[in-house]
């Protein structure tokens, strides 16, 4: 009888313990297999080590002077809004798909501006400041990530839309690198953001009219 009962509670901490090793990998697997059917929570391996990595991709980039110090500090405030949002997502206790969709967005479009710093050295050079138009770039990331989280926004749309944003930056950095932004290349980063901003709206608005027509079925 003591037999069987110690053979019982060993294959019950036998269970356990594989339940506890296998819970993490699971949740780990939801989260980027499937996307945005995730499990709701404020588990994100995944995200979080994709945050770590880049971060020390662009520690790499500055030790061996292949990004400027001017190029690292853009990308390291990227960096942080990017964890201050994931931390915002969380506070409420998950991460909901859609968030979980955005953050994704955010560390590719990341991860491919600092591999493409690193790929493509520039001289450091003492930049012009141009605050009229990082503010207009600001504000229509911030249009773009509200779009997605909306739902209003599909992934597909968010990339372009992104890509578009960072040709933008890099066509303002390579501006800058001589020290001078012209007039020319001032008007032409404004008609770029003007281009973006219609794309952006036409975007949003096709998700209304589309909203519109099934309410109207």
């Amino acid at each position: 009888m003591k037999s069987k009962l110690l053979i019982s509670s060993l294959i019950g901490s036998a269970l356990f313990a594989a339940a506890g090793m296998v819970a993490p990998a699971m949740a780990q697997y939801m989260e980027y297999s499937q996307g945005p059917q995730s499990t709701q929570s404020t588990y994100t391996p995944m995200i979080d080590r994709a945050q770590r990595e880049i971060d020390a991709r662009i520690e790499q980039g500055v030790e061996s002077g292949r990004i400027t110090r001017d190029e690292a500090q853009r990308l390291y405030q990227r960096e942080r809004e990017i964890g201050e949002r994931a931390s915002r997502y969380k506070a409420d206790g998950y991460a909901s798909a859609a968030e979980r969709q955005q953050l994704r967005l955010e560390l590719d479009a990341l991860r491919a501006d600092v591999e493409s710093a690193i790929a493509n050295p520039r001289a450091a050079a003492s930049y012009e400041r141009t605050p009229g138009i990082d503010r207009r770039e600001a504000a229509l990331r911030e249009r773009i990530e509200d779009g997605v989280r909306d739902g209003r926004i599909d992934e597909r749309e968010a990339r372009r839309l992104y890509r578009l944003e960072r040709r933008i930056e890099r066509d303002e950095l390579r501006a800058k690198a001589d020290g001078v932004v012209t007039w020319q290349e001032r008007r032409q980063l404004r008609r770029e953001l003007a281009d973006l901003n219609e794309d952006l709206e036409r975007a949003l608005n096709n998700y209304d009219d589309e909203r519109d027509d099934r309410y109207a079925r």
